[in-house]
């Protein structure tokens, strides 16, 4: 017998599984958490019903995850690349960024962005460690509208030619090396210099890595630099530049490719041309527009 404080709950089965524990959740409790949380319940119940998991698999499975959160570091979050190598982070941002036709698409920002680089002027190499094959990147911030969008802080970022950020190499890079923040002039403008991306893959020594071997996956991500891109008044544009040649393209270990973030290189043998940027030798050429939406906030 319950006096009308208490509250009745359906007894566990099988059957009722999902119910019962999702009949638990509290009558105070804010009505965003109880939905997620209820929704996450239904769903993993009904994955483990058409599983039919071992206890020994579904230790394995807490296992798997108990060593995902033991590799974590200050620089390095294996869940987060756990969650980019299942598509889901790629579907959250495809949740939250969908913009008009003529807006630059977003993409993943990947566990390897720093935020407070110093601001460089338009033209800096940001390649310090003089590996790679030279590129020029340039391009134009502008609105939906077409209108420039002067003073916009472009962060850029990218692996060296040997495949690592320079946080994966510290003592080993040059602090700081391919990364860069610039802004855009009057028109929108901007311009650096770096060296031409190349594929890379994605730390494997870990859980997640052997999950991808387990799956018959490569953890190799598409040739590729990063972009974010801030403006006041602007919603936030995190996305790349991909390299139009790589092998990988239609096969990103993290979903990244969008068909409109593939650019666009031309390589230039031309001494009069590569004396204007710095350049005794052959070196290559891309140039972006970035479109921004306005924020409604």
């Amino acid at each position: 017998m319950t006096d009308s404080t208490t509250r009745s709950y359906p007894l566990f089965s099988e059957q009722n599984s999902a119910e019962a524990v999702n009949a638990r959740i509290g009558p105070n409790v804010a009505p965003r958490t109880a939905q997620v949380a209820a929704a996450v319940v239904r769903h993993l119940h009904a994955a483990v019903k058409e599983i039919e998991p071992t206890h020994e698999e579904w230790l394995a499975a807490i296992r798997f995850l108990t060593e995902t959160g033991q590799k974590c570091t200050d620089w390095r979050q294996e869940f987060i690349l756990l969650s980019d190598v299942l598509g889901v982070s790629m579907l959250v941002d495809a949740i939250n960024h969908r913009r008009p036709g003529n807006a630059t698409e977003n993409t993943i920002l990947g566990p390897f962005f720093v935020d407070g680089v110093p601001t460089l002027p338009a033209g800096a190499n940001i390649c310090l460690d003089g590996k790679g094959e030279p590129l020029v990147v340039s391009g134009t911030v502008s609105d939906t509208e077409g209108r420039p969008v002067a003073g916009a802080t472009i962060d850029v970022w990218q692996t060296n030619d040997d495949g690592y950020y320079d946080v994966q190499q510290k003592g080993v890079q040059p602090e700081g090396n391919l990364r860069g923040k610039f802004e855009s002039g009057a028109q929108g403008e901007f311009w650096f210099r770096t060296v031409r991306p190349r594929d890379y893959p994605i730390p494997d020594d870990g859980p997640v890595g052997k999950l991808l071997a387990t799956l018959g996956r490569h953890p190799n991500r598409a040739a590729h630099i990063h972009f974010m891109i801030r403006a006041p008044g602007y919603e936030t544009v995190i996305t790349h530049i991909f390299s139009p040649d790589c092998p990988y393209l239609a096969e990103d270990t993290v979903f990244g490719v969008k068909e409109s973030l593939i650019g666009e290189f031309e390589k230039v043998d031309d001494a009069r041309e590569g004396k204007i940027y710095g350049y005794e030798g052959p070196f290559w050429k891309t140039a972006r527009s970035f479109v921004l939406e306005r924020s409604e906030n």
